[in-house]
């Protein structure tokens, strides 16, 4: 059979771990002829792997579009394509062929809905693009998601077989670590995460607010957002600096930071919307204490490890008072 694997979408980042899984596994797989369609990305071709490059479709959104619409099912007839797999959760227009489509965007299948004048963006992804994507699905012949508690949002939601939908777990390569210890006298609690809206940086800000009016200070907050990514982060910047609250806005770290900082710190996950929340797999890894956000994609990763602990999403109390536990002195009052 001829497949034609579609990711134009791929750069950098998860996507292309998500793309290489698939290549790596396509190149043992020599019953089958395999035409990656790329745009920027580069993959090595083998006796039974093709692979075009497109750059130009990076150029606007308009030139994706185009891509999408006017070339790309072209190439399914051209190369004779008996079906397609597309990565980027909705299927190729016009292809005329079975699809598989690879499902990894948590934003339509979300538990927390957006209103438009609170995040514009995450709202068109759920309102509008998320009725293109659902209406792809039930037209798909297969669908393949990353998580459990996906696999079955998508059942409900498309009111799909769930034999249709089938729980691919991306490739996850975890960094060994010293054994895990944590700072009694000064710890620190570290939030690996963008600066989008649904990060919830704003509760965790109000949990260190509600800390320092009990006079507990104590410790240290490090955050992989510089502060300056948006109004929203630049608004907390502002507040954290003028309160003089012990958090450091530190920006992006490596993967070796990172794992290091997993090691001696607590993890502390407030975003309401993931499609995994790799952290999460990360601080577990390496045996450091977690306080999540008491969602469906958190439970479905670490709800049997035994040192995580869950507070209600927008809860700012609830969170100071399980990060009490591990900062030293007494409450004021």
């Amino acid at each position: 059979m001829r497949i034609l694997v579609y990711d134009v979408a791929a750069e950098s980042g998860g996507a292309v771990t998500v793309l290489q899984s698939f290549y790596e596994e396509f190149k043992k797989d020599r019953e089958n002829e395999y035409l990656f369609v790329l745009s920027v990305y580069k993959l090595p071709r083998t006796e039974h792997i093709q692979t075009l490059n497109f750059p130009w479709v990076k150029k606007s959104p308009l030139h994706r579009l185009y891509f999408d619409h006017f070339v790309a099912h072209k190439l399914v007839r051209q190369h004779r394509i008996e079906k397609v797999l597309s990565l980027q959760n909705i299927e190729l227009p016009h292809a005329g062929v079975p699809q598989i489509v690879y499902e990894h965007n948590a934003l339509p299948f979300a538990e927390y809905k957006f209103k438009p004048w609170e995040a514009f963006r995450p709202w068109i992804t759920q309102q509008i693009l998320g009725r293109m994507m659902k209406k792809s699905i039930r037209r798909a012949e297969k669908v393949m998601v990353q998580t459990n508690w996906m696999k079955e949002a998508i059942v409900r939601q498309c009111r799909i077989p769930a034999s249709k939908v089938e729980v691919r777990f991306p490739p996850v390569r975890m960094l060994k670590t010293a054994s895990y210890r944590l700072d009694e006298q000064r710890p620190v609690f570290f939030y690996p995460a963008n600066a989008s809206a649904y990060k919830n940086h704003r509760t965790f800000l109000t949990a260190c607010k509600l800390l320092q009016e009990k006079g507990r200070q104590d410790y240290e907050v490090i955050w992989t957002v510089t502060g300056e990514e948006n109004e929203g982060i630049r608004g907390i910047k502002k507040e954290a600096e003028e309160r003089r609250l012990p958090v450091r806005f530190q920006g992006t770290m490596s993967r070796r930071a990172l794992f290091d900082l997993y090691a001696s710190s607590v993890l502390v996950f407030p975003s309401y919307i993931e499609t995994i929340g790799l952290p999460l797999l990360e601080a577990r890894s390496a045996g450091a204490w977690i306080l999540a956000a008491d969602c469906l994609y958190a439970r479905d990763l670490v709800g049997d490890y035994d040192r995580a602990a869950f507070f209600k999403t927008f809860d700012s109390g609830e969170l100071s008072r399980m990060m009490e536990r591990w900062i030293p002195g007494k409450t004021k009052g």
